[in-house]
C-alpha cells in the first residue's frame, strides 16, 4: 500500500511506458483488501485513462455537484458511488455509476486494467464506507454528458502533469473551526485531496513501477 507521496513521483530520464505494462503492473500488484465487517457500506469508482502510454495519457476526473447532505459535495472526485442492492458485483457497481454519471459505457468503450487498494475515509466523522477503485482505460474518444444531478462537470489531468512534483501542494480544509492540512494535486484552479488525492497517489506509484 502507498504511504508517502515520494513514492510516485517520476524518475527522470524514464523510457515511455505502455499501457499494457501498467495493466501488468496492475494485476501484479497485490492489493490491500477491507474486511467485509458488518455494517460496512461500500462504494466502486472508476479510474479511466485516455491515450496508448503512461506519458501521453490523460485521467478523468469529475467535479461533484453540490448538494446538501452530500459530504463529498462539490468536491473534485472520480466517477462512481455505493453499491446498489442489484449490483452483481462492485466492478458491475463502478460501470454503473460511470455510465449513470457520465453516459460513458465502459462496457462498450475500455477495458478494465486493473484494480488498486480499497480505502476508507480519514475522518472519523465521514460516512462508515469502503471503496474499491477500478481502472480502465478507453479505446477510443468518447463524449462525456454529466447527469447534473451528481456531476457538475468534467476535466482529464496529464498524467505526467500529476507526476510533476510541481503539481503538489498542502491542502487546508476548515471544519467546525478547526484546520485541516491535507497533501493535494493542484491542476489549474482544482484541488485534488482527500481519498481522490490518495487514489491519485496509488495510480501514479503503480505506474512508476511500471517502468
Amino acid at each position: 500500500m502507498v504511504t508517502s507521496r515520494d513514492e510516485a513521483l517520476a524518475v527522470p530520464g524514464r523510457r515511455s511506458v505502455m499501457i499494457q505494462s501498467l495493466e501488468l503492473a496492475l494485476r501484479l500488484h497485490d492489493r490491500v483488501e477491507e474486511p467485509q465487517d458488518v455494517g460496512l457500506r461500500w462504494a466502486a469508482v472508476a479510474l479511466v485513462l485516455r491515450g496508448t502510454t503512461v506519458d501521453d495519457a490523460d485521467l478523468l476526473f469529475i467535479r461533484r455537484a453540490v448538494r446538501i447532505g452530500d459530504p463529498w459535495s462539490g468536491h473534485v472526485a472520480f466517477p462512481g458511488g455505493r453499491m446498489d442492492v442489484a449490483d452483481a458485483s462492485l466492478e458491475v457497481t463502478a460501470r454503473r455509476e460511470t455510465r449513470e454519471e457520465l453516459a460513458l459505457d465502459l462496457d462498450a468503450h475500455a477495458r478494465l486494467l486493473g484494480v488498486l487498494d480499497d480505502l476508507r475515509p480519514g475522518a472519523a466523522a465521514l460516512p462508515s464506507i469502503a471503496v474499491r477503485p477500478y481502472v480502465f482505460a478507453l479505446r477510443a474518444d468518447v463524449t462525456l454528458v454529466p447527469n447534473e444531478v451528481e456531476v457538475h462537470s468534467t476535466f482529464w489531468v496529464p498524467v505526467q502533469r500529476l507526476l510533476d512534483p510541481a503539481s503538489t501542494m498542502e491542502h487546508v480544509f476548515d471544519r467546525g473551526g478547526s484546520r485541516f492540512r491535507f497533501p493535494a494535486y493542484r491542476s489549474g484552479d482544482d484541488v485534488v485531496w482527500g481519498m481522490t488525492e490518495r487514489l491519485v497517489t496509488q495510480l501514479l506509484a503503480v505506474a512508476r513501477g511500471s517502468v
